[in-house]
């Protein structure tokens, strides 16, 4: 909406209520007036018809007023009118900014997009650089009703700059449900990383509570605003790191209007085969190298038998002869270009076709492209094709490389060492192990099913989507990376994690290295080291790990000071007892809770909990106001956020790890999680570096 300043009306508050009450009305009318769409006569046939109908419905569902949601959250008034010429006198221009655009019956805008140029300022306009704006205006909300308002006058030198207390109380609002969106409290430094452009890909390492997730989420709405009908065509995905995490984010796009994008694990990205099997770690950490594709790439190549004999094509009365040698030559020719496999035996039978129809015009003959395709589809070439260039399996394959030492051997010399294939075998003579008699029939594991895919990459091109988002990026494989770097290899990526959470053995020790396995070496690294979430007394005592668990990373700094939101409890007697009293005294507050504890102790506390009458959740289902404590394993923690945690005994998370350094990796995480309050209950001594 644009119009004359200053406010006008003696109650802003007033005004503003009404003209939020005018905005949910106008949205109502844009809905109806789609729903009123009637498309029988522009449609040519059902298929038409069936599609624009889709798209119907999904604009219906784009334009639902979410009641609890509010319309606008902020309000930017310019000094002078914007995208026009500047004449001298010239009154600005209003905006009010919400997650969607609302136009009133004349097509006059009532809101604008959060991801609209007009509406950066917002986010970026300050004091010292006011972008033409004279009042950036913050609104106050209660279920979904406007209570409060905030103004800052930023072309105003006598009014110094504060911190917004409506901005401040948003970031701080206790969190029941699933994970919201942060547009209404989107700082500066994470609106660079959020606008940036489609055509590169972003790498963000960012602390616990520094909004990596919901800058990445944020990211994909903008690029959809900016790129929809790039993106429309080739696609988008959200990837994490399991699906309670999935779970958490997943309201985040529909309550910014993004219905569209899919979301998924690595692990359902690979999942050509069944898993049924786990892996040990040592062998887990082999499979997963980033020499596993060369291994894999030689062993699909080897499937290709050079001839040594001529190929005899009949053609009506005529025989035409291929030699020996010309065919190995063609052969070689796909060999060389080093393109896949598939693609190179799809070749195949029209190279040779060619060569007889070359035959064919010296002897005096005019074949065309019809006669080319004919004697490609004849017997006696499929059959020379089938020989040369057999068909291949990926999991059959995998299957041979894990189950046949020899096979293994040939096409990992010099790439594997003798005890890093013995790791990995299947079938060890004395070990007790039986290979599977059949890809089907195989115990899989997660790290097999990655193979398999690299496999199915070297036979037939993956489909690559327009934007990638890989969020808790630190924990996977270089074989990982180079799955998920399939999906977007005509596309770009932005790629979020924290080395200093990298919980798996083969967790990434640098960004680079990362990058060059995803195929992206050229990304940005952006690096957010403000904190809004984590309380800086809970942030600073977890910060004591850094030094052991990645070491030069700089410390998060949060903004958020808050005196008492650390407790570290010992416990001489009953400790399960003790982190029960302690979610009981969370309970207290408002907000979730959060009883995080090394998976091995999870039902020791599940059974104190029900004794105590406590109902919980388990990670990924929604609190409700009824029910707001989770019990959550330790290695199910990353990523997820409560308002208040209860840790249960450090010392076992650490112990729970196959080594010192990922367990106090797993420490720090769990320590992190918290976002008003976090009380630590120990009975063992707590680690060293928290002492």
């Amino acid at each position: 909406m644009s119009g004359p300043m200053p406010d006008p009306l003696p109650d802003p508050l007033a005004r503003e209520r009404a003209h939020l009450t005018a905005s949910r009305t106008a949205l109502r009318a844009m809905r109806a007036d789609v729903e009123a769409l009637d498309i029988r006569d522009v449609t040519a046939n059902w298929v038409n018809a069936a599609v624009l109908q889709s798209q119907i419905d999904d604009r219906i569902k784009a334009l639902a007023d979410l009641s609890h949601t509010p319309l606008f959250f902020g309000r930017l008034d310019y000094l002078h009118a914007v995208g026009a010429e500047q004449a001298e006198g010239a009154e600005g221009e209003r905006f009010y900014i919400g997650r969607r655009h609302v136009h009133d019956a004349d097509g006059d805008p009532m809101v604008i997009d959060w991801r609209a140029p007009v509406s950066q300022p917002f986010y970026r306009a300050s004091k010292k650089d006011p972008l033409d704006v004279g009042l950036r205006r913050r609104f106050g909300y209660t279920g979904g009703e406007l209570t409060a308002y905030e103004d800052e006058h930023l072309s105003d030198p006598a009014e110094a700059a504060q911190t917004s207390k409506l901005l401040q109380q948003e970031i701080e609002r206790p969190r029941v449900g699933p994970m919201r969106d942060i547009v209404a409290t989107i700082q500066p430094e994470q609106d660079e990383i959020v606008r940036s452009g489609l055509g590169g890909t972003v790498c963000v390492q960012g602390g616990p509570g520094t909004g990596k997730t919901a800058v990445g989420l944020h990211r994909v709405a903008y690029l959809l605003y900016a790129h929809r009908e790039r993106l429309a065509r080739t696609g988008t995905l959200v990837i994490g790191p399991n699906k309670s995490f999935l779970h958490y984010i997943e309201q985040v796009l529909p309550a910014l209007g993004e219905l569209e994008v899919k979301q998924a694990t690595v692990d359902d990205l690979v999942a050509h085969v069944e898993v049924r099997g786990a892996d040990e770690a040592q062998a887990a950490v082999v499979k997963g190298d980033a020499r596993m594709a060369e291994v894999l790439r030689r062993a699909v190549r080897s499937h290709v038998t050079l001839p040594t004999e001529p190929l005899m094509v009949v053609r009506g009365s005529r025989r035409w002869r291929i030699p020996a040698h010309e065919l190995e030559a063609i052969a070689q020719e796909l060999l060389d270009r080093d393109i896949r496999y598939g693609a190179a035996r799809d070749a195949l039978p029209q190279r040779i076709a060619h060569a007889v129809l070359v035959r064919m015009e010296q002897a005096g003959e005019a074949p065309d492209d019809r006669v080319q395709d004919a004697v490609a589809r004849g017997t006696a070439v499929k059959a020379a094709v089938k020989a040369i260039w057999p068909p291949v399996d990926p999991a059959k394959l995998v299957l041979r490389l894990l189950a046949e030492p020899e096979f293994l051997a040939a096409h990992a010399d010099g790439i594997l060492s003798e005890d890093e294939q013995k790791t990995i075998l299947w079938t060890l003579p004395g070990s007790g192990k039986r290979a599977a008699r059949s890809a089907k029939s195989a115990k899989w594991s997660l790290a097999d099913a990655v193979l398999i895919d690299e496999a199915q990459d070297l036979v037939a091109r993956t489909h690559s989507l327009g934007h990638v988002v890989l969020d808790e990026a630190q924990d996977l494989s270089p074989m990982q990376y180079r799955a998920v770097g399939r999906r977007c290899t005509t596309g770009s990526a932005t790629i979020l994690g924290d080395l200093a959470q990298g919980t798996t053995p083969w967790a990434t020790r640098s960004w680079a290295e990362a990058l060059t396995h995803l195929g992206k070496s050229e990304a940005v690294v952006e690096e957010l080291t403000a904190g809004f979430r984590v309380p800086r007394e809970v942030i600073a005592y977890a910060s004591r790990l850094l030094p052991d668990i990645a070491p030069g990373l700089a410390e998060v700094s949060s903004v958020r000071e808050a005196p008492g939101s650390l407790s570290v409890r010992h416990e001489t007697d009953d400790l399960a007892a003790a982190a029960v009293a302690a979610c009981v005294e969370s309970l207290a507050h408002e907000g979730s809770i959060g009883l995080i504890a090394a998976d091995a102790r999870i039902p020791v506390l599940a059974k104190a909990l029900e004794e105590a009458g406590l109902t919980y959740l388990d990670p990924g289902e929604e609190t409700t106001p009824d029910t707001r404590l989770t019990l959550v394993p330790a290695s199910l923690a990353k990523g997820l956020e409560y308002d208040y945690v209860v840790l249960d005994e450090p010392s076992a998370v650490v112990a729970g790890e196959p080594d010192e350094r990922t367990g106090l990796r797993r420490l720090y995480v769990a320590l992190t999680r918290a976002v008003s309050g976090l009380t630590v209950v120990h009975g063992t001594p707590l680690p060293e570096q928290l002492r």
